[in-house]
């Protein structure tokens, strides 16, 4: 577990432009039972999180198609709800940062940690685009 102090500005970073913060298997699976899309972003205190997937999924919602629902989950701190997250997205395997969008619970876009890692945000945002004109 990171200190609370360490991670709130990560959180904030998303929670300041409307995710909803995820923290128990409940909330994952209640969030997911929606209609409609949503995003679902494994948040992480490692370097590509910060300069890659938090700004390229802010950058992404700048759109005129975007998901319904924004979420987050964060990798290392909320265990239960992260855990929950994942088995949502097999077959991919657990990875963080990830970035995931469903489609009325269903799985339908899924960036994992190498998409992620060594890109710019920009090219991060232009795949989530891509991705909320097709699904959302």
């Amino acid at each position: 577990m990171y200190p609370p102090e360490l991670v709130k500005p990560m959180q904030e970073e998303l929670t300041s432009v409307g995710f909803k913060e995820l923290k128990s298997k409940d909330d994952v699976t209640q969030a997911l039972s929606q209609k409609g899309t949503t995003l679902v972003l494994v948040n992480s205190v490692c370097g590509c999180a910060a300069a890659n997937a938090r700004p390229g999924a802010k950058m992404s919602i700048e759109n005129a198609k975007s998901p319904d629902h924004l979420t987050t989950v964060f990798a290392g701190v909320d265990k239960e709800a992260t855990d929950e997250a994942r088995s949502q997205m097999v077959p991919f395997p657990p990875s963080s940062p990830s970035i995931a969008l469903f489609k009325d619970g269903e799985l339908v876009h899924m960036l994992e940690r190498h998409h992620i890692e060594g890109r710019p945000a920009e090219m991060i945002a232009d795949n989530l685009k891509s991705a909320y004109e097709e699904h959302c």
